[in-house]
């Protein structure tokens, strides 16, 4: 049903959201055409919100010139009395607010699964998707839609994801196309920034997955400390009608009673007490065999790919699927054929003398668990890292990844990873400076093609080059600007097929 600003204004008294506004009588009763926050996506009759720490007058004059018949913003700065504006005092809980309100609560057209944690989001909403997908297939459904830190899918648009977790209204957008596609599930990855700062507030997830939580996003700009970090990581709780809880999160380090969301959870892990327990995990050429436990039953699972950590992030697809209904013959399968985007990916020569191994891990957690893997699975074998550290934020990164990396490899090349607005080669000697002392070399190549053609060439045979970060992400952050360039996996292909 159509909105019109009046509506809007209603809405947002009622949310005690309004400081002042400025509208002429004509314009209230206009109906919208669209609402966004992007001033390149204006057209006439659309309503313009202001946002971001990066927000210019310019972006507001251009979604005017467009048509925009009226503007929402925080920033008394941007008041101007000869246009039509809405002045809130929070523009964070407005776009939610207005998001859901837009498109008439899409979300509860469909069963949602949120996917938060420090590491391994992505593998498992993907390793959902085609458990997901191999149900619905089999009853002439469509596939499920994701929104994930590689990609949006939203059964209208295929595209390569800026956000982990998309803002309020690109979010309900996605939600309402997926409704209009009769898409019935989507699996969404969620930041604890989208936590934090509402994007996902209004939404209850059928599903909320907790995969697991480590020392991460610390900064001015991100979480003030680990307690910051995991408390914004745990509001999934509160929002979600059921909980998929790995074993190692432990709510006791900040306070929170997990009994009182006993009747809602089912753990994950290795302990014989956990719901889902794995067992009998065995290495094969390609991946993984092994067996599930649950509710005194013994399931046989395989999937295709490298990481013995990869298993656990199975095992929370595994328990989100059972939760969902999906039967055991379409887990199976969905996990057997499921491939994952930039996630160990394994590529090698012809002569099989070196291995590369590209994948997104970017944070301790990640970095520890990908490196004592490669190390089982690859013993003996000489091992590269290259890598970067993003500008700006997770500055306890730079620490953690160089002395990771010093520590398992012989060779690290430190290169860009979106270094932004931060000087490159200060992000870059901050790495090298914790890999000191330890038994690798180091390397700075600031090109990234470079970094990866040189580790690619360093030592004559029988290593392990380790590709890390970017995965089949096709944009550079360099300053404000985000640069078109080659994925690693794109450039490790090149370099292989020479």
């Amino acid at each position: 049903m159509k909105k019109n600003i009046n509506d809007f204004m209603n809405i947002l008294k009622e949310k005690n959201l309004i400081i002042e506004t400025h509208l002429k009588e004509n314009v209230k009763s206009q109906e919208i055409e669209f609402l966004t926050d992007n001033s390149k996506e204006v057209k006439p009759g659309a309503v313009f919100i202001c946002k971001g720490s990066h927000f210019k007058t310019s972006y507001l004059q251009e979604a005017l010139s467009k048509g925009a018949i009226c503007y929402i913003t925080q920033e008394k700065s941007f008041v101007d009395k000869e246009k039509n504006y809405i002045l809130v005092s929070d523009i964070r809980k407005t776009m939610s607010i207005l998001g859901n309100y837009y498109y008439d609560n899409a979300w509860k057209d469909m069963k949602i699964i949120g996917i938060t944690g420090t590491k391994g989001k992505s593998t498992t909403a993907y390793l959902l998707k085609s458990i997901i997908d191999n149900y619905a297939a089999s009853k002439g459904e469509k596939p499920a839609g994701i929104l994930s830190s590689i990609e949006n899918f939203d059964g209208e648009i295929l595209e390569e994801s800026h956000l982990t977790t998309p803002e309020p209204l690109k979010l309900h957008w996605h939600f309402n196309n997926m409704k209009n596609n009769e898409i019935k599930y989507c699996i969404m990855e969620v930041s604890s920034q989208a936590l934090k700062y509402e994007r996902v507030s209004g939404i209850e997830f059928d599903i909320g997955c907790f995969l697991n939580i480590g020392e991460d996003h610390i900064s001015d700009i991100e979480h003030m400390d680990y307690r910051d970090y995991f408390t914004s990581k745990a509001m999934i709780l509160n929002i979600s009608k059921h909980i998929i809880l790995s074993d190692s999160v432990n709510f006791d380090e900040i306070d929170i009673d997990a009994r009182a969301y006993e009747n809602k959870t089912s753990k994950f892990g290795s302990y014989p007490e956990d719901d889902y327990q794995v067992i009998n995990i065995r290495k094969k050429q390609d991946g993984f065999d092994f067996q599930v436990r649950y509710m005194d039953k013994v399931k046989d699972y395989c999937i295709g790919m490298g990481g013995k950590f990869n298993v656990y992030n199975a095992l929370a697809a595994i328990a989100a699927a059972k939760k969902l209904g999906i039967p055991h013959i379409n887990i199976y399968k969905g996990l057997a054929d499921a491939k994952v985007s930039g996630r160990m990916e394994l590529f090698t020569d012809e002569k099989k003398n070196v291995t590369v191994i590209v994948d997104y891990a970017h944070n301790k957690l990640s970095f520890q668990k990908l490196f004592e893997s490669v190390s089982e699975e690859y013993p003996g074998k000489k091992i590269i890292s290259i890598f970067g550290c993003p500008g700006g934020k997770a500055f306890s990164r730079r620490k953690d990844l160089g002395e990771i990396a010093g520590e398992f490899s012989d060779l690290v090349i430190i290169t860009e990873e979106d270094y932004g607005e931060e000087d490159f080669d200060k992000i870059c000697n901050e790495i090298k400076s914790h890999t000191s002392g330890r038994k690798a070399d180091c390397l700075i190549i600031k090109d990234r093609n470079e970094a990866i053609k040189t580790g690619l060439s360093y030592y004559k045979s029988d290593f392990v080059v380790l590709v890390t970060g970017k995965g089949r992400e096709t944009r550079q952050k360099r300053g404000t600007d985000y640069i078109d360039t080659l994925s690693d996996v794109s450039i490790v292909k090149k370099l292989l097929n020479k």
